[in-house]
């Protein structure tokens, strides 16, 4: 069986480069936002890359969960759920990664591009939310999980309903250049996360076309805002891990 001391040995020499993007000419936070993370988690990553996007400045505050930092009074005080990631700004405290993305949006982008205030438009960018967070992530995880912390074999089925979810984000990805649209947005910044990670554990995609070429489009759409330094090391490291006997 595979110990989640092993990754949390690996993920400590991820070197997260600081926040080099302009900073917006809006309100930004007195100080940098505490993100309590763990760099090989997809969901950290996504908030990390965003707020290179936005141009916030984050304190990153490494949340060894081998040594029950997320166990501790003042942890749970903060998050009952003990997740990560968490954002603290100035006392306001707020889990689950996809609301943190609306959130630094909403609070700080520079204008609406990356989560739109028309009503329809941002309807689109929830769906793709809810989408990531209730069907996509979840069907990665069945398939992934038990094998990065139990040792368990590749289950066909879970790969085959994982590959339908994919199938369905390719039909959404039809005559759109990103996922809600013809712009980035904080759902292709939630969404690649996974898909960097299919691609580091050897997933084929060839057959979703529109999704090979979206991961493409969006892949150097971040690459100034740590997708190599952020995204990319962090799948390496949970890849390097599932390949271990």
């Amino acid at each position: 069986m595979k110990s989640l001391a092993c990754l949390m040995a690996v993920c400590l020499i991820i070197n997260v480069p600081s926040n080099a993007a302009a900073r917006s000419k809006n309100k930004m936070p007195n100080q940098p936002i505490k993100v309590y993370y763990l760099p090989p988690s997809p969901p950290c990553r996504s908030i990390i890359m965003a707020a290179k996007v936005i141009g916030v400045d984050l304190e990153l505050v490494l949340t060894n969960i081998m040594e029950g930092h997320h166990m501790t009074p003042e942890y749970l005080k903060m998050n009952p759920q003990h997740t990560i990631p968490t954002m603290d700004d100035s006392g306001f405290i707020l889990w689950e990664s996809r609301a943190i993305l609306a959130y630094l949006a909403n609070a700080y982008g520079r204008d609406d591009s990356l989560y739109p205030k028309n009503p329809r438009q941002r309807a689109i960018v929830d769906q793709r939310l809810n989408f990531d967070l209730g069907t996509l992530y979840v069907r990665y995880s069945a398939l992934y999980l038990p094998m990065l912390f139990r040792g368990e074999e590749y289950d066909e089925q879970k790969a085959d309903q994982l590959d339908e979810a994919l199938g369905w984000l390719n039909t959404f990805l039809e005559g759109r250049a990103f996922v809600a649209g013809d712009n980035l947005t904080i759902a292709d910044i939630s969404i690649i996360v996974t898909i960097t990670n299919l691609e580091a554990f050897g997933y084929d995609m060839s057959g979703h076309p529109n999704l090979t070429k979206w991961f493409e489009r969006t892949k150097k759409a971040l690459e100034p805002y740590g997708y190599e330094e952020v995204d990319v090391a962090g799948a390496k490291v949970l890849a390097n891990f599932l390949k271990k006997d």
